[in-house]
């Protein structure tokens, strides 16, 4: 039997959204520089591009970030857990017996902590605390579980 848990940012749109977003944004601003480019005012077609390019980059950062996440699958064979961020595919294995979770405390926000073994890893980033705090209660319950079936 498998546990899993998905931790990812909360985006309100998907890359392929974004694409469009941004597809519909350059045909209205370019439609409206080109009506003025015809009345021979060249100037806001160069804001248009400008504007456009800059509208792309920050759409751009955001669209590779959209699907980042974290996912910790706990099963018979071990504890794996997966980050991924942007391009970037992070695989981590730990032992389930060895495994100690440290939780974010009260005080201040932080990111829970795994520990197994000399390996340590952080997960959380995309949750906020009170998140935080529920699967890292829930991940020790499931590592105790273990521990005790063997």
């Amino acid at each position: 039997m498998t546990r899993e848990w998905t931790l990812r940012r909360n985006c309100s749109l998907s890359p392929r959204q974004v694409a469009r977003a941004y597809a519909v944004l350059c045909v209205g601003s370019l439609a409206v520089a080109v009506g003025f480019l015809l009345h021979g005012i060249w100037l806001v077609l160069a804001f248009s591009l400008f504007e456009l390019a800059l509208v792309g980059l920050a759409l751009l950062v955001y669209a590779r970030h959209a699907t980042d996440h974290e996912r910790i699958a706990l099963s018979e064979s071990g504890l794996l857990v997966t980050r991924v961020q942007a391009d970037r595919r992070e695989l981590t294995r730990l032992d389930p017996l060895w495994t100690r979770v440290v939780a974010p405390d009260g005080r201040r926000p932080s990111l829970i902590q795994l520990e197994s073994r000399g390996v340590k890893i952080e997960i959380g980033r995309y949750v906020d605390d009170t998140r935080r705090r529920q699967v890292a209660r829930e991940l020790r319950q499931a590592l105790r579980g273990v521990s005790v079936m063997r």
